[in-house]
């Protein structure tokens, strides 16, 4: 069996970074069609856009507040063969300022009706069973033990799901903290223990479940969710426990990552660093997930090292590396450690 079945992981899962002219119809090339760009403007304090083919362009969401979805036609404009294209808010496109975009490729759409408990609902999306990624778009029923396929054809390790018609945080499940825990994309704080979210059930190769709360839930609310399955050379979703020490933990993802996203489980924010914004060891380039801040520049308390097959903790600091406190992750590939016909992977 091959080490891995991704040797390129540019073809799903590209960072690019632009700066922005304040022209409508700008378009930014990605390398491939994403099926959902996060944006964030890097030099000063603004929200995160999130838009999705699924929902559409121009409908985006922001990850640092628990808004509804919202829809401006100068934002987010549409999805293209080789990236997307913006219009000129100052919070995609503002003139003169620096701006950075994480896109991923799903493309082949699913639909269907939900099981489980309660009413069956419709459901539609786009997945890339390659890549082990789905965004589904389903109507809650407000029954606890509602099924969502996923379509994946393996065990999903994080779920990112927002409910799109009214004000709600956000809901991430993760294997980390199993069933019975979610954590806010939105906030800051430490998880959240109840059955409510996910009815306390793992997911499986072929569905996720959800609980009884309008988060997750709501009868015949449109809800979005974000899923992700391990691929063996390009994505991974893990958990870590902190040392306290400038010598940090050694964190083994089989690749060398060009996105990594962490989260205490506890408290702190949801970290986000990539190596096209660090080109460079050690990297400590982060924007937060839940907040408007402009990207920090955290070399004096949190760094970390991007090697070829994971990511090392060189600084003791709350965000990343509390001695005893457990930590989750979400990281992406530039280079598997080793390509499927066993090569070591090299830098590009």
């Amino acid at each position: 069996m091959a080490y891995t079945p991704i040797d390129k992981p540019s073809d799903y899962f590209n960072t690019a970074l632009y700066t922005g002219n304040g022209t409508t119809n700008t378009t930014i090339a990605v390398g491939f069609q994403p099926d959902w760009v996060w944006l964030k403007k890097r030099s000063n304090a603004d929200d995160h856009i999130l838009s999705d083919a699924v929902r559409g362009a121009p409908k985006y969401l922001i990850s640092n507040n628990l808004g509804a979805e919202a829809t401006y036609a100068e934002g987010f404009k549409a999805f293209t063969s080789n990236g997307f294209t913006l219009g000129n808010a100052n919070n995609t496109n503002q003139n003169g300022q620096t701006f950075v975009s994480w896109n991923w490729k799903a493309g082949t759409a699913v639909s269907g009706t939900t099981s489980g408990s309660g009413t069956g609902k419709a459901y539609s999306g786009s997945v890339n069973t390659d890549a082990g990624f789905s965004i589904i778009k389903y109507l809650g029923n407000g029954s606890a033990g509602h099924t969502i396929p996923h379509h994946l054809g393996a065990v999903v390790k994080m779920i990112i799901l927002k409910r799109l018609d009214a004000s709600s945080n956000w809901s991430t499940y993760h294997v980390g903290m199993g069933n019975g825990k979610s954590i806010p994309l939105n906030e800051s704080e430490g998880a959240t223990t109840s059955t409510s979210f996910w009815n306390d059930t793992t997911p499986t190769s072929s569905v996720f479940t959800v609980g009884s709360i309008s988060n997750t839930n709501n009868n015949n609310s449109s809800i979005i969710a974000y899923s992700f399955a391990d691929v063996k050379g390009y994505s991974k979703f893990g958990s870590y426990v902190g040392n306290g020490s400038t010598d940090g933990p050694f964190i083994n993802l089989g690749f060398k990552p060009a996105y990594f996203m962490l989260k205490g489980v506890s408290s702190e924010s949801w970290n986000i660093t990539d190596d096209k914004r660090n080109v460079s060891n050690p990297s400590g380039y982060f924007l937060y997930a839940n907040t408007t801040a402009a990207e920090y520049q955290a070399f004096t308390y949190s760094e970390m090292d991007f090697l070829s097959n994971g990511v090392k903790l060189r600084k003791s600091h709350e965000q990343m590396n509390t001695s005893g406190s457990e930590y989750v992750y979400m990281a992406f590939a530039s280079n598997p450690f080793v390509t499927s016909t066993g090569i070591p992977g090299m830098a590009e």
